[in-house]
């Protein structure tokens, strides 16, 4: 049998009543619900379950998501599942660190309160994304470099899908250029600032100072880190990536593809959306590819019991 990874999605899946099944159904994910409220001084349930607009801004979607996907995690783990590595797409990479056991479910909703807020405060009204359809990686590399301005690569996603990050005058004359290139479509992203861009290195500065205040556990599980594409084999190394993270190119393909090249078969996406799910039928369709996010998805889990 292949090996199984956890993987986890980042912010732009999130909507209202994400995990709210889950908190109905099992006393785990209430548990870790009230204890995101507690470690972030927010209402967290009312952020997922009630409509509001915080749900959609920086600050208080990091939160929401998380504790949307580590309750998840904690029922697929009660089902006695575990993976043999994981990883998670920029703030689901604090999924994959409790997932490995590298931090605690209070401390991961602590630092991600804190990330949230230094990443909406570093740029509250600039900066852009776009997403790159349908041209080579390299092509788009060599335009963001030529480009004066701060513009770079945000997301490896997927083949045929990158996406930019900077300075919003620098970005749309990149876009210029690459539909100059040929690219099938240029998407703007509704986010709130040029996240994964060097205008975010401030932010993570001061998130090197919230994390010095949390313990590094023993890594348990492999995981591998947004930066590198690369397997954690030493704890004291994940501070620093997770301060680098949030201003460096998240390598996604990169990551599930080291995956698959040390015989990962089964890849299940843990929280809302199906995104990573299927930024895989286009990394390799030959994988397994689950998503849960409802607890009826968790039936999909019954094979892999056996």
């Amino acid at each position: 049998m292949g090996k199984i990874a956890f993987m986890f999605p980042g912010q732009g899946a999130q909507y209202v009543g994400m995990g709210k099944d889950f908190y109905d159904r099992f006393p785990i994910c209430k548990e870790m619900f009230d204890l995101a409220g507690q470690s972030s001084g927010l209402d967290v349930t009312a952020l997922c379950f009630e409509e509001n607009e915080d749900i959609n801004i920086t600050e208080y979607t990091q939160i929401a998501m998380l504790a949307a996907e580590v309750a998840m995690l904690k029922a697929v783990e009660e089902k006695g599942i575990k993976p043999d590595v994981t990883a998670g797409l920029s703030l689901g990479e604090y999924g994959a660190l409790v997932a490995s056991k590298v931090m605690t479910p209070a401390d991961v909703f602590k630092i991600v309160r804190k990330r949230g807020i230094y990443m909406q405060e570093a740029v509250p009204n600039g900066g852009s994304m776009v997403a790159v359809l349908g041209l080579d990686t390299e092509v788009i590399e060599g335009i963001c470099k030529e480009t004066e301005g701060c513009v770079s690569i945000a997301n490896y996603n997927c083949p045929g899908q990158i996406v930019i990050t900077g300075e919003e005058a620098a970005v749309k004359e990149a876009v210029a250029k690459l539909n100059e290139a040929g690219a099938k479509r240029c998407v703007t992203l509704n986010v709130s600032g040029p996240f994964h861009s060097a205008m975010l290195v401030g932010a993570g500065e001061k998130l090197a100072a919230e994390l010095e205040k949390v313990e590094i556990h023993d890594i348990q599980i492999p995981y591998i880190a947004n930066v590198t594409a690369d397997y954690v084999t030493d704890k004291a190394e994940v501070k620093e990536l997770l301060q680098k993270q949030v201003s460096s190119s998240v390598r996604w393909q990169q990551t599930i593809e080291r995956m698959i090249a040390d015989g990962t078969d089964t890849f299940i996406e843990i929280g809302p959306g199906k995104t990573l799910s299927g930024f895989m039928r286009k990394i390799n369709r030959d994988m397994k590819a689950l998503n849960i996010e409802k607890v009826e998805d968790m039936e999909k889990l019954n094979d892999l019991c056996r």
